[in-house]
This record gives structure tokens, sequence and C-alpha cells, in this order.
């Protein structure tokens, strides 16, 4: 997934020359998952640059160049260090082409390695969607395919209005390929990654490979559960999660989150509204547990896994069917 984003970022500086790339150590380092490996040397430093450790000021400074016409795509390296950068996310760049009337667009991609499962420290595995999808004005994506990864950033990069891209820090070596001839959906477009007729799993992100997993051991039980990708959680593409969930009767969502006043319960609230005559049972959610990230000996007990995924598919009352 790094390296489908390092061509990414290369085939959009390459492809528009308004495309700047900057953040902490994005330089000649290239970044601290090498996600832009090669780029200053390529681009050369006026167009990927290092910043000072001062997240607020490389939002601020995003915002300053968009409304000037470039197209920032800055890092915020970690998602825990995204923080200090809200005030401008929220305040100013969610909100400059309503306060403007349109007339003022800002199309800045701010780029979060985000989510656990790299026996990270406090600070470094935050899961921080629910913060950016509750601020209007700001679109929210997260890929779980390499494929995805490159085709979403592309059209990230391209979107007119700010994008935050969640990047899943632990598939960041995968060794998937990528074939970026090939078109992936658009923005606001989920995708079924595996059809299902028992129950359906929805998940984002990280969580996808985890239910699909979860999927593949069901299976061998004689169960058939379907996995929806989101792909984009603001927009929410209600249609595909609606007529999945209504085909099967059941649905549960997977999401490394914690699960309250989360992503995971707007879906869940999402589903319940739109299916109610179709369901077979009440929509569940595997999440996160509510604390702190744990220290990284005890990670494991904290993430979905497909062990839990699958006792929460137990309870989906398969004997009133």
């Amino acid at each position: 997934m790094a390296r489908a984003l390092n061509t990414a970022l290369r085939d959009a500086m390459t492809a528009d020359d308004s495309v700047v790339v900057f953040g902490e150590d994005v330089g000649p380092l290239g970044g601290v998952f090498r996600v832009t490996d090669g780029l200053t040397a390529t681009f050369g430093e006026q167009r990927c640059f290092d910043t000072p450790l001062a997240e607020a000021g490389i939002a601020g400074l995003a915002i300053g160049m968009a409304m000037n016409g470039l197209r920032p795509v800055v890092e915020m390296q970690f998602d825990a260090f995204a923080y200090p950068a809200f005030e401008q996310i929220t305040s100013h760049l969610a909100k400059m082409a309503n306060r403007t009337r349109g007339r003022v667009r800002l199309p800045v991609v701010v780029r979060v390695p985000y989510a656990g499962g790299i026996g990270g420290v406090e600070h470094h595995c935050d899961s921080s969607e629910a913060y950016y999808a509750h601020t209007p004005g700001l679109t929210v994506v997260a890929p779980s395919s390499n494929a995805d990864a490159y085709g979403l950033l592309r059209a990230a990069i391209e979107h007119p209005d700010p994008v935050v891209f969640l990047e899943p820090k632990k598939h960041y070596f995968s060794t998937e390929q990528v074939d970026t001839t090939r078109e992936v959906p658009p923005i606001g477009r989920a995708v079924v990654r595996r059809p299902g007729a028992d129950a359906t799993l929805i998940a984002y992100g990280p969580s996808v490979p985890v239910a699909l997993g979860a999927a593949e051991m069901a299976a061998a039980e004689g169960r058939d559960l379907g996995v929806v990708d989101l792909r984009s959680i603001v927009p929410f593409d209600d249609a595909t999660v609606l007529a999945e969930v209504r085909r099967t009767g059941r649905a549960v969502v997977v999401a490394e989150a914690p699960g309250f006043a989360s992503v995971a319960s707007e879906i869940a609230a999402r589903v319940a509204e739109g299916c109610f005559h179709h369901l077979e049972a009440p929509v569940r959610r595997v999440t996160g547990f509510d604390v702190p990230y744990p220290p990284p000996k005890l990670e494991r007990h904290y993430l979905p896994g497909a062990e839990r995924v699958l006792d929460t598919v137990d309870e989906l009352q398969w004997d009133h069917r």
C-alpha cells in the first residue's frame, strides 16, 4: 500500500504542477513509512518538502496555499499527531466553501496514517475517523486495498474540496499487486467484496480484511456471510449497504474505533432506519473498546478479530429465521 500511495502521489504531481506535498519528514527521508520516498529527488524541494513539528501550522499553510491556487497534500505522520491541527481543519478547512458561498474552494488532502495493528505506543494507533466524519464540509475516505489506495488518493487529489484520507498503517507493507491502469469506483461508492446470503458484514479500512477473514471461517462452518467495504465514510453509500442488508436480513458492523458515538453507531442507525422491515435481528457492532488505545502487549485483545465477529454473528437469532 505504501508503494501504491507513492505511485499515486508521483502520478498526480506529474500530471498537475499545482500538486505539492509536505509534512514532517516527508522530504529527503521519504516519510516514516516511506510513502513519499523519492518525491523530493524527482520534483524538487519546492514541491515535496519538510515542515517543522507543528501540525496546526501544516494545516494552516495548506489552507493558504489552496486559497492561492495550489493543491496541497499534507501528511500528519500519525493519527493522534493530527489533533493539534484539528481547529484549523474543522474551523477553516471544512467551512471555507460554505463561508464564502462557494467562491473559495480548498482542494486539500490531509493524509492520516491511522488505526492500530503495528504494536505502536500511545498517540500512534488512534482511530480518529468519527471526529472528521462529524464535521460537515469534509470528505472522509479509508481504503482497505492497495488498488483503492491508489485510485482513491488520485480521486482525492482531484477533488475540489478537502478530503481526509485515512491510511490503515498496518497495511502499508501488504504484498497485493496494484494495476494502476484499472479504474476503481469513485469516492462515495461502497463495494461488495464478498456476496453472502445469511448476514452482511459492513466494514471499512483496516477492518475489511478482518471481515473477509471472518466470512472465510464462517464458510467452513456452513454459513454464507457477505462483506461490504464502505471505502468512503463521507459521503456514505446508503444504496449499496441497504440493498445488501435487505437481502440477508442481518447486519454486523466491524470497526477498530471505540463503539460509543462512533462511525459504527451511525452505520447501525442508518441500517436500522433503512432496513427495519427486512431485519431478522438487531443490527450489531463489533468495535474497539471504550478505553484509550492499550499498550502493545494488549493490542490483540483490543482489536476486533474474526473470532469476535463470528461470536457476534452467532447471536443474530438464527433460530428465529
